[in-house]
């Protein structure tokens, strides 16, 4: 049977192009995404100015999952809340925690901000609105940094995705935006992306896809929908990706031994090491996730692995985009749901502690060798400068050039911002 000519020539001309459009890179934009150059153009000029705005052309968000301790790490404390690891000092005259040995050689190049609060202390809830800016609702979901980017700015690459998640499936990523602004989750950077070669030929190819196509063409005659048009761009996007020249970005097998040492072998530092390679191909936005920072129990051996593991890894991703001269243009974000309890508790853990804890930025137009705000003497409580995860949210998108205040109505017509109307702190850019 010739599946070709089930269709006809128009159809199946028309549905051709538009698969090989896909192949070749060339995007059409649906939905949210439709601007044209000239309006981009238009905005870009009428963009607000200041310090750091729009000095990031990318985001490398790394989140530590479970409630870091920041007085373990960012921000430490001497006398009855010290934790078990002494504090070690920097050459920018700051302390950090005392896994942070190789951190502590890499002051000149960060930002800290110890004076976030957030009003949750549960896990899904605190990591929902870090990455998001918003509260959790049963009704919506709302995007991650990396699909505000891509609906103000459009994609990042002709063939490869604008957002990547590694280490985790996405939580919430493309939110009310269309389902191609979700993050291509990477559950292992060793393995890289499976599946992303086909065993047919082209021609083979072709004719599955028109047969998919067919099948599908009188639900979409049906429901002329946004989301549905979504979805055909989804498939489009994918068939990019899979003839993308570039797919080798997410081999780091390529890369050398003693590199995947300096970054260490775990998960969350070869993620490291994969984001690198993204952000060199133009991927926008990675997100690394790492785990195990739940530390209700025995937070000295805790830190001993996950500490010292977070320590390397985040130390050679700031070096080596440095000496690539990516970092300037390269945002960094560190940071988790909330902080832990400055007490010690019966188990030798902390506890989960949302009034105060500490975030790291660097490059992307951040001041080197900084400290915004404070906590109090004990870690308890914020001291100076208190900063919302809303303004944290803002921050980043600042950095990327995102009109932050700029309204946008979402498919059941309710208006949201980046971040959620927070305020960027602009004083942590040069």
């Amino acid at each position: 049977m010739n599946i070709q000519n089930q269709l006809d020539p128009v159809t199946r001309r028309a549905f051709c192009e538009r698969w090989a459009s896909a192949a070749l890179g060339v995007t059409v934009l649906h939905g949210f995404e439709g601007k044209s150059s000239a309006a981009e153009a238009a905005k870009a000029a009428a963009a607000p100015g200041g310090p750091g705005f729009g000095k990031a052309k990318n985001v490398i968000f790394l989140q530590m999952i479970g409630g870091m301790s920041h007085i373990d790490t960012l921000d430490p404390k001497e006398g009855s809340t010290q934790g078990p690891k002494k504090p070690v000092g920097t050459s920018a005259g700051f302390q950090l925690g005392g896994t942070m040995e190789n951190l502590a050689k890499n002051a000149d190049k960060i930002s800290i901000i110890r004076s976030m609060s957030s009003k949750t202390g549960v896990h899904a809830a605190g990591q929902y609105v870090i990455r998001s800016g918003y509260e959790q609702r049963g009704t919506i979901k709302h995007p991650n940094i990396g699909a505000w980017a891509q609906h103000f700015k459009g994609p990042s690459h002709d063939t490869l995705p604008s957002s990547v998640c590694v280490n985790r499936q996405p939580q919430n990523g493309n939110g009310f935006f269309p389902s191609s602004f979700a993050p291509l989750p990477i559950l292992d950077p060793e393995a890289g992306l499976q599946y992303s070669r086909s065993d047919a030929s082209p021609e083979s190819l072709i004719k599955r896809l028109v047969l998919l196509d067919q099948l599908d063409s009188g639900f979409r005659e049906r429901f002329q929908t946004a989301e549905v048009k979504a979805y055909t761009q989804f498939y489009d996007k994918t068939i990019s990706i899979m003839s993308s020249t570039d797919l080798e970005a997410f081999q780091i097998a390529d890369e050398p031994d003693a590199l995947k040492e300096k970054y260490g072998r775990g998960k969350f530092g070869q993620g490291c090491l994969l984001a690198r390679r993204l952000v060199e191909k133009g991927v926008r936005y990675i997100e690394v996730a790492k785990g195990g920072w739940d530390m209700h129990n025995n937070i000295d051996d805790e830190l001993d692995d996950h500490g010292t593991e977070l320590d390397v890894a985040v130390s050679a991703l700031l070096s080596d985009l440095h000496d690539r001269g990516l970092l300037e243009t390269t945002l960094v974000v560190l940071c988790s749901e909330f902080g832990r309890s400055p007490k010690i508790n019966g188990n030798g853990g902390r506890d989960h502690h949302p009034k105060v804890f500490s975030t790291l930025l660097a490059g992307g137009g951040v001041k080197g060798g900084f400290i915004h705000g404070a906590s109090d003497k004990e870690g308890h409580a914020v001291a100076d400068k208190q900063v919302s995860p809303q303004d944290f949210l803002s921050t980043i998108g600042w950095s990327l050039g995102l009109p932050v205040d700029e309204i946008v109505m979402s498919p059941s017509n309710r208006p949201f911002t980046v971040g959620d109307k927070g305020k960027a702190v602009t004083e942590v850019f040069a």
